[in-house]
């Protein structure tokens, strides 16, 4: 991918998320708007982000798990290992 379309594909992702966490902006916002109408009165408003669920963040790999995933993955296609 250039680098010109990873560009835009991260400003399209800033105007219009996509991924794990897209399909539950809805949702919250509607179980915060529910959670508000019948809040007592003098209590803090609950903000959509907050009934958002929470995601682990993903392991950071290191340089060899990498190369290790991407041989498995030439192997599996039928390429062959150059680095050897």
């Amino acid at each position: 991918m250039s680098s010109r379309k990873l560009t835009k594909w991260m400003i399209f992702y800033g105007l219009e998320p996509f991924g794990a966490e897209a399909p539950y902006i809805g949702h919250a916002i509607t179980a915060s708007t529910i959670a508000n109408v019948n809040r007592k009165k003098g209590t803090k408003a609950i903000k959509p982000e907050e009934m958002m669920p929470k995601f682990e963040k993903p392991k950071t790999q290191s340089t060899d798990e990498m190369i290790g995933v991407a041989r498995m993955l030439t192997a599996a296609m039928g390429g062959k290992d150059l680095t050897e």
